[in-house]
């Protein structure tokens, strides 16, 4: 496994520190009007890594990261719209300011956002790969948004298309059909609220279609949209299991779109997302050195029981890479059809 561990290879940018005059500018732009909570973490917190599986590709509108490493967040709560700035501010501290009628409801939830609330009691990483990586990255948690809809919505566009046409397909409808976010907006680019439930429900069909998505996705999305507050619900007051059985229930809903949405909204870390199409290539590769399927995957992390997401995205932290047997999946633009 030596040439296996020589594949860690892990790097974030530097935060830029922000000048005196930076700052004031930043107060004359509104940013000292939001609502803002300042948390002490048991280590020092790794937000990108934590809060990335929540970004939709670099150029998802509704989140951002701005050139002092700070991450925004525009989303809809169940209180409201609201915008979310989270930064690192000091070794074990984090900053949290949010604006819009959602501030008070994100900023209660900032803990498990940023993974504070996520439990890695009984882990044991013993595997050189997963001991590597581990070492590398001592600040990930998994974290948990709480918000259904903001996961659900993704991971169905992700349905059986290769990632480019799925996060195509999220940029274009956000900034076509999203609202203006609350609040000021960051740096690097203004910041877009995605449709609430209502607004995916009555999308038409001719524009799920213009944004490349098939009608059998765009059906499932209208479909969970109409039952949005109970699915909240659900995974509010009853957790994991129970927000898994009631997606589930929901025709053109599977395992893999469960786990990926439950792995976001739950701080699921034993939701693992069978039926991916490289996800059991690369763990396979990872933990044995040869390739497997979905049945070999599991059994491979029954080794870590309440722990195989953690395990999978450890191994995807790891950066490695499975040789490729043929060419890439081509990219299809259903527009055209």
């Amino acid at each position: 496994m030596s040439q296996t561990l020589s594949t860690v290879s892990l790097s974030v940018p530097e935060p830029v520190v922000a000048s005196p005059r930076t700052r004031a500018l930043e107060n004359l732009n509104g940013r000292a009007h939001g609502r803002t909570v300042v948390l002490s973490t048991r280590r020092r917190p790794d937000l990108h890594r934590t809060m990335g599986v929540l970004r939709h590709g670099a150029g998802d509108p509704s989140h951002r990261v701005d050139p002092d490493g700070s991450i925004w967040r525009a989303c809809r709560t169940p209180a409201g719209a609201a915008t979310v700035r989270v930064a690192a501010t000091g070794e074990a501290q984090v900053t949290g300011t949010a604006w819009g009628d959602g501030a008070p409801w994100v900023l209660a939830h900032l803990a498990g956002m940023i993974g504070e609330e996520d439990d890695p009691a009984g882990f044991d990483p013993c595997h050189p790969f997963l001991a590597a990586v581990s070492a590398c990255v001592p600040g990930w948690r998994i974290g948990r948004s709480g918000l259904v809809l903001d996961s659900l919505v993704p991971a169905v566009l992700e349905q059986k298309v290769t990632s480019a046409e799925a996060l195509r397909s999220w940029r274009e409808l956000v900034w076509r059909f999203g609202s203006p976010a609350p609040g000021p907006g960051p740096r690097s680019g203004p910041l877009r609220l995605p449709l609430d439930a209502a607004g995916w429900a009555m999308l038409p069909s001719w524009e799920w279609h213009r944004a490349g998505v098939g009608p059998q996705r765009a059906a499932t999305v209208v479909r969970a949209a109409r039952i949005a507050d109970r699915l909240q619900s659900i995974a509010s007051e009853d957790g994991s299991a129970a927000l898994d059985r009631a997606l589930r229930s929901i025709p053109g809903i599977g395992v893999w779109t469960s786990a990926e949405i439950r792995q976001r909204v739950c701080g699921d870390a034993d939701a693992v997302s069978v039926g991916d199409y490289n996800l059991p290539k690369l763990v396979g590769f990872a933990l044995t050195g040869e390739r497997t399927d979905d049945a070999g995957m599991l059994a491979l992390l029954s080794r870590w029981p309440g722990h195989r997401y953690r395990v999978t995205r450890l191994i995807e932290l790891g950066g490695l890479r499975v040789p490729r047997r043929g060419p890439r999946m081509p990219i299809r633009d259903f527009r055209a059809i």
